[in-house]
């Protein structure tokens, strides 16, 4: 087994990749209490590429991962104040798509399998191969992406499950209608490009039902209303003035 501090300059495959449609599509969220150990993780994961932050307990953990989704999380099980398990709990709550592996002591085998159960992806046992660790990791994302591409979809805190038809905002499930539902689903699917009103018309209702332009406006508002920490200043369901839309995630 390597030592922690040993670093893997093997290149990043492509497919190592992401969690799609997440805004920060190569961030780890790293929740470790032992400085060592962090500096360890951030050259491990910095040198593959990715962007790391790093949280020392459990609720500023919580408290970054809701301000900005990472597209994993390295969790490890022993934090001061808030157990691991806790976080992994919250975490999963707030975005059930976006990968765990969980660093645990040999002897938390139990919690282990008690971690798994609350939706943990995987784990490494103390004193972990860095390689292995990251090979983990990919693993994760890679599994994570295959499934979201079709069927989970997200940004800024917000997850869209197109299997469920399940909206969530921070953890919160929104109600949308099913029209409104179906508007979200076709500009996520079509991110950052101008969509007029006229394809969304024909897209979401189809000629047989062919409403006003002014039908369109008011479902992009409620959306907005929705989905927008400020909808009366839009970052994501933007209007392209005498044109359309164009959501960017």
């Amino acid at each position: 087994m390597l030592a922690l501090h040993s670093t893997v300059n093997s290149p990043r495959s492509e497919t190592s990749g992401i969690v799609l449609k997440f805004p920060n599509m190569d961030r780890i969220l790293v929740v470790e209490d032992d400085r060592a150990v962090q500096k360890a993780l951030k050259r491990l994961f910095e040198s593959e590429g990715f962007a790391v932050e790093i949280c020392g307990d459990g609720q500023s953990a919580i408290d970054a991962f809701r301000a900005n989704p990472a597209a994993a999380v390295v969790l490890d099980l022993r934090l001061p104040a808030m157990s691991g398990r806790d976080v992994c709990r919250e975490i999963k709550r707030q975005a059930p798509a976006v990968p765990i592996l969980i660093l645990s002591a040999a002897s938390d085998v139990a919690d282990k399998v008690l971690l798994l159960e609350l939706g943990a992806d995987d784990y490494v046992t103390k004193p972990f191969s860095p390689r292995e660790l990251l090979a983990r990791v990919r693993v994760s994302l890679r599994r994570a992406a295959r499934t979201q591409s079709t069927e989970v979809s997200g940004f800024d805190g917000v997850t869209v499950d197109f299997t469920k038809m399940e909206v969530t905002r921070k953890g919160e499930v929104v109600a949308l209608t099913a029209q409104e539902f179906k508007t979200l689903k076709f500009l996520l699917q079509n991110a950052e490009r101008v969509i007029t009103r006229d394809e969304l018309l024909n897209e979401v209702w189809g000629y047989q039902n062919y409403p006003s332009t002014r039908t369109v406006d008011n479902h992009i508002l409620k959306l907005r209303q929705k989905l927008e920490d400020d909808p009366a200043n839009p970052v994501h369901f933007r209007t392209v003035h005498g044109v359309g839309y164009k959501f960017v995630p």
